[in-house]
């Protein structure tokens, strides 16, 4: 009996007196604007375990109940928070976050650099705003993919182009996000500029390498973009004027505290002078037409709160590029550009559990359309995409962190569609190619602290493609579906409190693929799905590296990646790519692969800032019908690529920006002679021009330097800045493309007083000239941007 009330005694203590663990969970918000803010920092010193907001700001972490614990809230930039909590049960608790205006500059970086340590993600680059504005800009217009470029691992598509290549990767290898929604062409002015319009950016997080489990579709980057919410607290606007464009932001609140939108407009007016130059000289008919061309986008955004535990969103995104040529006899008219739109619930289900639900649209059409006397013809295609998606966030401890989900795509497609007619309706033409196919994806992810050295992110997807081939004279074909399984995994090792070494591996599968005909990504590129003959693409890349900080001053690393890529495709030489119904029967199928190494050096305190990003790099393919099945270097293949950045922060009104990059030329096939071509049955001759091997060529290396002065001013309505850029400083006539000019038309074809065809003798008199064709010289400009 004695025995009995003994253990009963024991295990009464050990109910009474065993640690129970609660919960605090909430949302960090920006004091100022009641912005959430993401991947800011919530930390328990007392038991070394912290966590960080999610993409909606929201965060949970779990502590022992019945104790007197401080938690830190942090975030870069932003002054920390301390609160004492003393738990009995979960509870709520959410945070506002002051500007760091006062902020020791050295715990603004030490914030910086303990998350780059501490994060088992790899190979992803985050981008500050605030950095973006102060960099030197063509035409004077804030440009985040030009400043991505600037980062290691990133390479732009040539002079002047917005478009990127991440490791090896081709142009449509990149799956651009804005809001959750995709954006198939971030490009205006034939990809001089972004689509992004950084005024109402809120976070840009580019993914090159071991992807979180929720990503899939694409397999060299994610590019993941998230726009203002809007200020709750008071009604504010920003904006800019430019040399060639201005903008316009306004946001505010719905209802204080519960709710917020935020509008952003941009437009460029060149046009408005070319219209008033072409009515000066309508009467002269010998004047010069010049073309009339202007763009404009458009970003709106709204959000309110249906309680503690329910948020919704509504976004959208309309951006076109308008193109006029011609007279009244003869008219070019050229219209592209991309439409989103996003609608988002958030609940919250418990103070472990998050769901995020996601309805999406997107659409990207082009048209180009001729006028000629009384006959007009249009080509043009289009993509669109009704999507959806469900993602949850459970944190059953503080070890572990898992996210799950499910999405879907439906695609709609409209190739190369060619309508063509007289005005009297006696002629009339319509081509082209309509297709369907639906996306999907299952994804489970659980990102697990192992110890206070070890983690790890563990990560499975399950992607597949469905397509519905009904171009065989109209009667439906099977299904095709395909497949895969992606497994994706980081480590991540703290040798030291600063240094962390990590590791990664990720497979992608791409079901959609941009047919072009061009090194660089044009609005005439046309997206194509995987079918019976076209395969999804596939890739393996496994990342390893080292970062290492010191003095909490200055970030170094390192990191070496290999990436294996399946199913490429490519196109047969001279093949056909508009109005045709058999696009496939121009494709073909082989292999890449892409290796090389990443270095990085930043520095985030005192009053000369910036960094320094050095990449060494090989990228190949390799076809069976290309070459007799040789490798060769991809278009994009570049051995070396440098840049520098200095940001120095003279005083408070005056900051002044320098940047220079260098990189080896592109790798491309040149024209260099021709050869005779008979036509047996009327005996005559034709010339047929003559190429290099596939990218066998090298133009010049391309280098270039820029810099920017920023003039602050305070005002009693707020404040602004006036900035001055110069692009290519020191004048570089970089190579935007090569020419091949003849002198055929020299040649004299007269014998005996009659017209003859040309000979092979004629051949010896034909001289190729390479002519480079350089983009931009030395450009200065200036913007005044304001804030109030």
């Amino acid at each position: 009996m004695k025995k009995l009330l003994l253990f009963v005694f024991m295990l009464l203590s050990v109910t009474i007196f065993a640690q129970e663990n609660f919960t605090i969970s909430g949302k960090i918000l920006d004091g100022e604007t009641g912005e959430t803010l993401i991947a800011a920092t919530v930390f328990a010193k007392k038991i070394g375990d912290g966590t960080v907001t999610n993409e909606y700001g929201f965060y949970s972490l779990t502590l022992p109940a019945n104790d007197s614990i401080e938690v830190r809230f942090s975030f870069v930039g932003f002054n920390d928070v301390i609160k004492k909590v003393y738990l009995t049960a979960d509870q709520t608790l959410n945070v506002e976050l002051n500007s760091g205006q006062t902020l020791d500059e050295i715990v603004v970086s030490a914030e910086s650099y303990r998350e780059e340590l501490n994060s088992t993600q790899m190979s992803v680059t985050k981008l500050s705003m605030k950095e973006a504005k102060v960099l030197p800009a063509l035409f004077g217009e804030v440009d985040i993919i030009k400043t991505l470029q600037l980062k290691p691992g990133v390479q732009s598509g040539g002079e002047g182009q917005s478009g990127v290549f991440v490791r090896g990767g081709g142009a449509d290898q990149n799956l651009f996000l804005l809001d959750e929604a995709v954006v198939y062409n971030p490009s205006h002015l034939f990809g001089f500029f972004s689509t992004f319009n950084s005024d109402a950016i809120k976070d840009v997080k580019l993914y090159k390498g071991g992807f979180p489990a929720q990503y899939g579709g694409r397999l060299s980057s994610v590019l993941d973009i998230r726009l203002n919410d809007g200020n709750r607290k008071k009604f504010s606007g920003a904006g800019g004027i430019g040399l060639i464009a201005s903008r316009l932001t306004l946001e505010g609140p719905i209802v204080e505290d519960k709710g917020s939108f935020v509008v952003s407009g941009r437009r460029t007016y060149v046009d408005q002078i070319t219209r008033q130059v072409n009515n000066a000289n309508a009467d002269n008919p010998d004047a010069f037409v010049i073309p009339d061309y202007f763009f404009y986008d458009l970003n709106f955004k709204a959000n309110y709160d249906l309680g503690e535990k329910d948020r919704i969103f509504l976004s959208g995104y309309l951006g076109r590029d308008v193109f006029n040529f011609g007279d009244d006899d003869f008219d070019i008219n050229f219209i592209w550009g991309n439409r989103t739109a996003t609608a988002r619930w958030n609940h919250i289900f418990s103070s472990k559990l998050f769901m995020n639900t996601t309805f999406t649209f997107s659409d990207y059409e082009y048209e180009i359309s001729n006028g000629f006397a009384d006959f007009n013809f249009s080509l043009g295609s289009q993509i669109s995409d009704l999507g959806g998606h469900i993602d949850f966030t459970y944190a059953p401890n503080n070890n572990h962190a898992i996210r799950f989900g499910a999405s879907t795509i439906y695609h709609q497609f409209s190739i190369g569609r060619l309508r063509a007619g007289s005005e009297d309706g006696n002629i009339a033409f319509n081509a082209g190619t309509d297709l369907t196919g639906t996306q999907f994806g299952l994804y489970l992810n659980d990102d697990w602290t192992v110890n206070e050295k070890l983690s790890m992110n563990l990560g499975l997807r399950l992607s597949g493609f469905a397509n519905d081939d009904d171009r065989n004279d109209g009667v439906e074909e099977e299904t095709q579906f395909y497949y895969g399984l992606e497994p994706r995994l980081s480590l991540k090792y703290s040798a030291r409190d600063n240094i962390s070494l990590k590791f990664s591996y990720a497979r992608m599968n791409q079901y959609l693929h941009l047919v072009s005909n061009s090194g660089a990504s044009l609005p005439t590129d046309i997206w194509y799905p995987s079918t019976t003959n076209v395969l999804p693409e596939i890739s393996d890349q496994i990342a390893g590296g080292a970062s290492f900080v010191i003095n909490d001053e200055w970030l170094i690393s390192n990191e070496l990646f290999y990436k294996r890529l399946g199913n490429q495709i490519d196109f047969k030489d001279n093949a056909n790519l508009f109005v045709n119904d058999n696009l496939e029967d121009e494709f073909v199928f082989g292999k890449g692969w892409a290796y090389g190494n990443e270095f990085y050096v930043e520095r985030t305190k005192g009053k000369v800032t910036g960094w320094v990003g050095y990449t060494l790099a090989w990228s190949w393919r390799q076809f069976d019908d290309i070459l007799n099945g040789e490798k060769f270097p991809f278009r994009t293949d570049r051995r070396h690529n440098l840049s520098v950045v200095g940001i120095y922060d003279i005083n408070d009104k005056w900051t002044v920006t320098a940047a220079f990059v260098y990189s080896t030329g592109n790798a491309i096939s040149v024209q260099e002679g021709y050869f005779l071509s008979q036509d047996i049955g009327n005996a005559s001759f034709s010339l047929v021009p003559t190429f290099t091997e596939r990218n066998s060529y090298r133009i010049p290396a391309y280098h270039r330097a820029d810099l920017s002065i920023v003039r602050n001013f305070k005002h009693k309505w707020g404040e602004s800045d006036l900035t001055l850029s110069v692009y290519n400083l020191y004048d570089r006539r970089n190579i935007y493309f090569i020419r091949i000019d003849n002198n055929a038309d020299e040649i004299t074809l007269q014998d005996d007083g009659t017209n003859r065809p040309f000979t092979l003798a004629d051949i010896a008199e034909l001289q190729n000239r390479a002519t480079q064709v350089s983009l931009f010289p030395i450009l200065p400009s200036i913007t005044w941007n304001f804030k109030f």
